[in-house]
């Protein structure tokens, strides 16, 4: 079991999660997500570390070789 790929999809899939809360935050006009109160620009952060965890998780999944 390769661990690097693991952790790559992990992180994969909580960055498709935080892009999709991010942008449903920030379309919503900055009401009450998921309980948490916030406005329209503090809705971003949660899309660009999405992106960065999908990028990174994407990376590793990519740049791991398979060795079985």
């Amino acid at each position: 079991m390769n661990l690097k790929r693991t952790f790559g999809a992990i992180l994969t899939i909580l960055g498709i999660v935080g892009i999709i809360w991010g942008a449903y935050a920030f379309l919503s006009g900055g009401d009450s997500v998921g309980g948490v109160s916030m406005n329209q620009f503090s809705s971003l952060v949660p899309f660009i570390v999405g992106l960065i965890f999908f990028f990174t998780g994407i990376s590793l999944i990519k740049g791991t070789k398979d060795t079985a």
